[in-house]
């Protein structure tokens, strides 16, 4: 079988940061990566699936609305990949900032009652908010 874009980046090398991992018939595949692959630090479940919520929800009330395909995480618990129809990456990075900020703005969970989730227990708003701010410290860095 063909290995997978996902697959063919170097993980021994990949960084922290906001990357292109590619374009198929316009739809951009970000990479939004808050730890470093096989670094021994990893996003725990509960911080994960409560950023899920978190920016699936936000962006999805934002003005790209129309032009998310996906978000959600990576099973190495490393990041996120958000899927945009025609959308480069310099405005990706942008809503992203402004997405994650207003994440951090959040007080309640969406979709977090067990009539509109699956797995309702397992959330974790402080420490998704940790998670996130630490993610965007480095975006910020990344873009000084």
């Amino acid at each position: 079988m063909e290995k997978i874009s996902s697959f063919k980046i170097d993980h021994t090398v990949h960084a922290k940061g906001f990357y292109l991992g590619h374009v198929d018939n316009n739809i951009f595949t970000y990479d939004l990566r808050f730890k470093k692959p096989n670094g021994g630090d990893y996003i725990s479940n509960a911080a994960i699936h409560t950023i899920e919520h978190l920016f699936a929800t936000a962006i999805r009330n934002g003005d790209i609305k129309e032009n998310v395909v996906y978000f959600g995480p990576m099973g190495c618990r490393t990041g996120f990949y958000l899927l945009l129809a025609g959308v480069p990456k310099e405005y990706a990075l942008k809503y992203t900032l402004l997405t994650f900020n207003k994440c951090l703005e959040l007080t309640e969970i969406p979709g977090a009652s067990p009539k509109e989730c699956g797995n309702y227990k397992e959330h974790n708003l402080a420490d998704a908010k940790k998670e996130i701010a630490a993610y965007l410290e480095v975006l910020n860095n990344q873009n000084a």
